[in-house]
């Protein structure tokens, strides 16, 4: 009976463990989240100005 309540107690251990992971995660995601949405607005202001002159991936430029 000892040795269940020790694994009990091991695995309740590592069930807050993995619940405190999870939650900082969450808030890993959500601020990354953030920084993405604010970079896609920014890019996309900087189209909306003109001011795109940047090749990406395979793109030629326009003078090619």
């Amino acid at each position: 009976m000892q040795d269940m309540e020790e694994r009990m107690a091991h695995l309740m251990r590592q069930v807050d463990d993995l619940s405190d992971i999870v939650a900082r995660q969450d808030r890993e995601i959500a601020l990354l989240t953030r920084r993405v949405q604010l970079l896609m607005e920014r890019e996309g202001a900087r189209e909306a100005q003109g001011g795109g002159g940047v090749v990406i991936g395979d793109e030629q430029p326009p003078h090619y």
